[in-house]
């Protein structure tokens, strides 16, 4: 099946340079670029593609509530990769709270590109953990915990709930099935589960909530 992208950014050159690097992928198509926010909310509404390549910083509208109109309008018919030229910041950590699959640096080796296109696609979310606990921390560590999503907690087995805690730790299914002792398919299993129960669309969004209820506690 041919992934669909639509590539975002304020630069044209830069659009282009993305747009070159994944046509050339046999599993991939470009089949629209947008310079601003707006522009973005159209490209999806009338392309519909399997991956958005959203920027952050554009003008008229930015990624940021470009990325919230689209997933709400949306859903999971379009999945939203962020493009970054800075380290993690706030805005990245919006974006993910705002309903974003992940985030990748402009500046990362075209293959990189290519696997964070077919894993966010694909319906994984694209994190690196070390950043991205610390993206988490830094953000919820100034937010109390939000009773309305601690009680939706109350929905989790005590196994899904380990799962959401390695999750925010950054682990992989492979480390949570090891920690946890239960194989590999039951981890999936659990993972879906949790998404469903909490309504999530994907392990990034799991991060950002587990941090948020209170569930794992910035630092720890």
């Amino acid at each position: 099946m041919t992934i669909r992208v639509a590539v975002v950014d304020d630069q044209a050159l830069v659009r282009g340079a993305f747009a070159m690097v994944l046509d050339h992928q046999p599993d991939i198509e470009v089949v629209a670029g947008a310079g601003t926010g707006i522009e973005a909310i159209d490209v999806a509404r009338r392309h519909r593609p399997d991956v958005v390549l959203m920027d952050i910083r554009m003008p008229e509208m930015d990624g940021l509530e470009a990325t919230a109109r689209i997933v709400a309008e949306l859903g999971d018919a379009v999945r939203v990769l962020i493009l970054t030229t800075f380290e993690p910041d706030e805005y990245v950590y919006r974006a993910l709270r705002a309903g974003a699959s992940g985030f990748v640096l402009k500046d990362l080796p075209p293959e990189q590109l290519v696997v964070a296109v077919r894993t966010v696609a694909d319906g994984g979310a694209l994190l690196a953990p070390s950043i991205t606990r610390r993206l988490i921390e830094r953000f919820a560590a100034q937010r109390a915990p939000d009773t309305a999503l601690a009680g939706r907690l109350e929905s989790l087995t005590a196994r899904e709930r380990d799962v959401v805690t390695a999750i925010a730790r950054g682990r992989s299914n492979a480390e949570i099935a090891r920690e946890l002792y239960i194989g590999a398919a039951t981890v999936k299993s659990h993972v879906s589960s949790v998404l469903t129960k909490l309504g999530l669309r994907d392990r990034a969004q799991v991060v950002v909530f587990a941090y948020e209820a209170g569930l794992v506690e910035p630092g720890a």
